[in-house]
């Protein structure tokens, strides 16, 4: 009796629990460590930059003339009035620090954007058309890497001329190579497989191909090349400004707090290394959040225990 009710008994199969994509990519984004502690500066850094005008203490231009090069407070001479000291003008730096993170945030964004989407198309053209059209472009990138970046970038803006909007167009173009021949690689992987046959024999154009076939299995290494050149461009933006030639004083900018301090730093060390020290731990985070990315989204890598 008992095995006629097991076997008139519907049968329930057990339902398997996929974790969510999100969930999927933070389970393997946590395990490395490093690029945990890296978002979690740049959320500080991020939070400081959208709310500067709150958080900062003084208007980071305003001068006080009675407080030039004041030490930081846990030194002696150092007032709680100016916690991480003044500069050569009496200016209050943990206010230019803030203020100058919304500046680096700024170039680097725009920087990755303006190199990113072009690098996209360009690529996927050349590896599409990897003949004829892909051997022209792919040459005119060897010719531009084989220059150093920051050399270029130094020639662009001579030519432009210093500024904001022509310092980001500078690092643009010096970054755009890599992403041309990141996306050509990938998608020369990708256009010979199965689906992208599929595709093909089901009749979808070439745009479609392209951009909605082929690109998406591509992002994986964009996304982590443009975050490392998001930590690049924060380092050419301070190496312009500290030539003089990117963002102009006194517009507070971390690279430009490094050029205009350095007459002072046997003196007065803090204007200068609270500047590079901000500038270092922001590139570190950053690649260390790349690392994690890759490490999230390399299906080899994101499975390894």
């Amino acid at each position: 009796m008992n095995t006629q009710a097991t076997l008139s008994a519907p049968l329930v199969e057990p339902v398997a629990l996929y974790p969510s994509p999100f969930k999927e990519f933070w389970q393997a984004f946590s395990r490395n460590k490093g690029a945990v502690g890296g978002l979690l500066f740049m959320l500080l850094i991020v939070f400081c930059a959208a709310f500067a005008p709150w958080i900062a203490p003084h208007n980071p231009s305003e001068q006080y003339r009675d407080f030039l090069l004041t030490p930081p407070v846990w030194m002696e001479g150092g007032r709680w009035e100016f916690i991480l000291g003044t500069d050569e003008l009496g200016r209050d730096l943990l206010s230019r620090l803030i203020h100058g993170s919304r500046l680096s945030l700024l170039i680097g964004l725009a920087s990755v954007v303006m190199s990113l989407l072009p690098g996209i198309l360009l690529g996927l053209t050349a590896g599409f058309f990897p003949r004829l059209i892909g051997s022209v472009i792919m040459r005119l990138m060897d010719v531009m890497m084989a220059l150093p970046s920051l050399l270029l970038a130094v020639a662009i803006v001579a030519i432009l001329g210093p500024g904001l909007i022509n310092t980001v167009i500078a690092i643009a173009i010096v970054s755009l190579p890599a992403y041309v021949r990141l996306t050509r690689a990938a998608v020369l992987g990708e256009v010979n497989r199965d689906y992208v046959t599929a595709a093909r024999l089901a009749g979808a154009g070439l745009p479609r191909l392209m951009f909605i076939t082929v690109l998406p299995n591509c992002m994986a290494p964009l996304i982590v090349q443009a975050t490392l050149s998001f930590s690049s461009a924060i380092l050419d933006a301070a190496a312009l400004g500290f030539l003089g030639l990117g963002v102009q004083p006194p517009t507070p900018e971390w690279g430009t707090m490094l050029a205009s301090a350095r007459d002072y730093i046997e003196r007065a060390w803090w204007v200068v290394s609270l500047p590079g020290l901000t500038i270092l731990l922001s590139v570190l985070a950053i690649n260390l959040m790349g690392d994690g990315l890759r490490d999230a989204l390399d299906p080899k890598l994101k499975n390894a225990v």
